[in-house]
């Protein structure tokens, strides 16, 4: 599956606008993560916890989208962003979304 942020592919035609797939998760974070999260703000740095977080949530969103993908049959998803909102203090939102395409075949 080719999952690009651009809205067009170079050397491949869009034969077939399926439409919007996306995919999300909500996470919180874990209390002892968060006690070693204290501690790395208040000596500055990068916080690693809150690092590896984002980035499992990230992937986790990325998955559902493409598994949306495929069940409609693309070949593809253009248009790719992602984006996030705070549920509360200790949760947040992550989203994956972009456009479902099927794509000729390659010459």
């Amino acid at each position: 599956m080719i999952v690009v942020t651009t809205d067009l592919i170079p050397g491949r035609e869009i034969v077939e606008t399926l439409g919007l797939v996306r995919g999300n998760t909500v996470r919180s974070r874990h209390a002892l993560r968060v006690v070693a999260a204290v501690f790395k703000q208040f000596f500055g740095g990068e916080v690693h916890e809150y690092t590896k977080l984002l980035a499992e949530t990230r992937e986790q969103a990325l998955d559902r989208m493409l598994a949306e993908a495929r069940a409609q049959g693309a070949d593809a998803v253009v248009g790719v962003r992602f984006a996030s909102s705070e549920i509360s203090t200790a949760a947040a939102e992550f989203m994956a979304y972009g456009t479902a395409v099927k794509l000729a075949p390659k010459r």
